[in-house]
C-alpha cells in the first residue's frame, strides 16, 4: 500500500477540521535523547487528604466547605478566568486610526466551575469503572443544558427535568446565567506536566460570552464541509472511514469511534467521535452515555498502561454553542480531544518548539503506529497487578 511508506518518510497530513497541515517525520524516534526527563510519579495517595481542596468535608481555599458528597461535585471556581460582572469596556471609536485597526479588544464575560470526578482522592478515570463514569457524563450534561439559550434548537431535544426554571437568577449551579454565554467549553488537565495543581480527580467547565478560537475554527470547517458535500456531516463520513479502515482505531463501540487521527499532532492524541450525528451532550441517550464511559474508560487506561504511569493528558470535549444559528447548531458533531505530552517513556515528553511554533506542528511517530501500540494496552490496569 502506498500509506505504508509514509512509516519511513516525512510528509504531511491535512486536517480538514482545522485546515491546517501537520509534519510528520517518523525516522526521528531514532536520534538520541539527553534532553529534559519528567519525574515518575508513582506516588502513593490517600483515599482521603485532610489538606485537599476537593476531598469531602474539606475547606476550600476560600472558606467555603465541601458537602460530604459520594458521587461528583460541582462549584464556582473560587479563582475563575472569566466572571459574570466585571467593569464595562467601550472599544474606542473606529475612526480609521492605526490603534483602531490594530489593537483590538473586547469584553468577555462567562462562569467557571470545577467538577470533581470522584470522592475519592487517589483514583482518576483510569481507575474509575465505566458505571462510576456515567455519573460524570450525566453531570456534563445538566450544567450544559442549563446554559443553554432557551431558542436554541438543542433545548428541544434537552430532558425537561435538566432545563433551569424560567426567570431563576438564584445562582445556584443549574439557574440561569445573568446573561446567554456563548460556548462551553468542558476540559481536564491530568497530571503536573499539564498544568494539574490538585491529584484529586477533577475537571473544569468554562463558560463564555466569546466563542473561542478552535471550537470556531472547527465549526467553520464542518460548516463548510457540510455545505460543500449536500449535507453530510465531516466526523460521521471521518469515523465510519475510520472504523473501516481500523488502522488508527484505538477502541470503539457501537456509539463511538477512538483512535489516532490522520492529523494528530501529539505522539499518542486520541480522538472520540460520534458514529452517529450528535450534536451536543444533550443529543445523548442512556445508552450513548454509557458507551462513552466505556470509551474514556478504555482510554485512559490504556494510557496508564503504555508506559505503566499516570499518563498525563489534557481532555476537551467539542459540541454546538450554547447560542448560535441553526446552521452552526446543525453542523456541530460531538467530539473530545485527547491531548498526552509523553512520546517516549513514563519521563520524556514531546516539546512544541522551534519549527512547531514557528512554522507547522511536528510529530515523530505516525497516527498508524501510536494506534497499534495502544491497541495493545487493553486489559487490566498495570497497577492492580503491582
Amino acid at each position: 500500500m502506498p500509506e505504508a511508506l509514509l512509516d519511513d518518510i516525512s510528509h504531511r497530513r491535512y486536517n480538514p477540521l482545522r485546515g491546517s497541515w501537520v509534519l510528520v517525520s517518523p525516522h526521528r524516534t531514532k536520534r538520541p535523547w539527553q534532553g529534559q526527563q519528567e519525574a515518575s510519579n508513582r506516588i502513593e495517595l490517600p483515599s482521603h487528604d485532610p489538606s485537599c481542596y476537593l476531598c469531602p468535608g474539606n475547606k476550600r481555599a476560600q472558606g467555603d466547605v465541601n458537602p460530604d458528597y459520594e458521587s461528583t461535585f460541582v462549584f464556582v471556581n473560587d479563582y475563575a478566568a472569566v466572571r459574570e460582572q466585571q467593569a464595562e469596556y467601550e472599544p474606542p471609536a473606529q475612526d480609521g486610526s492605526l490603534a483602531t485597526r490594530l489593537l483590538k479588544a473586547e469584553s468577555t464575560t462567562g462562569k467557571c466551575y470545577v467538577i470533581t470526578f470522584s470522592p475519592e482522592h487517589n483514583v482518576t478515570l483510569a481507575d474509575m469503572p465505566a458505571s462510576t463514569i456515567v455519573p460524570v457524563i450525566n453531570k456534563w450534561t445538566s450544567i450544559y443544558t442549563s446554559h443553554l439559550d432557551p431558542h436554541s434548537p438543542l433545548a428541544k431535544a434537552a430532558k425537561p427535568t435538566t432545563m433551569p426554571p424560567s426567570g431563576s437568577t438564584n445562582g445556584s449551579l443549574d439557574s440561569k446565567p445573568k446573561q446567554q454565554h456563548r460556548y462551553m467549553q468542558i476540559f481536564e488537565n491530568k497530571g503536573q506536566a499539564m498544568g494539574c495543581s490538585n491529584p484529586h480527580p477533577h475537571g473544569q467547565i468554562w463558560t463564555t460570552t466569546s466563542l473561542p478560537e478552535e471550537p470556531e475554527i472547527e465549526l467553520h470547517n464542518l460548516k463548510q464541509y457540510r455545505r460543500e458535500q449536500g449535507g453530510s456531516h465531516l466526523l460521521e463520513d471521518y469515523a465510519k472511514l475510520e472504523s473501516e479502515k481500523g488502522e488508527r482505531t484505538v477502541f470503539e463501540n457501537s456509539s463511538f469511534w477512538a483512535g489516532c487521527p490522520w492529523w494528530g499532532t501529539w505522539p499518542f492524541e486520541i480522538m472520540v467521535v460520534a458514529k452517529e450525528h450528535k450534536r451536543a451532550l444533550v443529543d445523548l441517550d442512556e445508552r450513548n452515555k454509557e458507551d462513552l464511559a466505556e470509551v474514556i474508560a478504555e482510554i485512559t487506561k490504556r494510557y496508564d498502561n503504555l508506559f505503566e504511569t499516570s499518563f498525563p493528558y489534557s481532555m476537551g470535549i467539542h459540541q454546538a454553542p450554547l447560542s448560535g444559528t441553526t446552521e452552526e447548531i446543525d453542523a456541530s458533531h460531538f467530539h473530545m480531544h485527547f491531548y498526552p505530552p509523553l512520546l517516549r517513556s513514563a519521563t520524556v515528553r514531546k516539546f512544541l518548539v522551534g519549527y512547531e511554533m514557528m512554522a507547522e506542528p511536528q510529530r515523530d511517530i505516525t497516527p498508524e503506529q501510536a494506534a497499534k501500540r495502544l491497541r495493545d494496552c487493553g486489559g487490566e490496569l498495570y497497577r492492580r497487578k503491582l
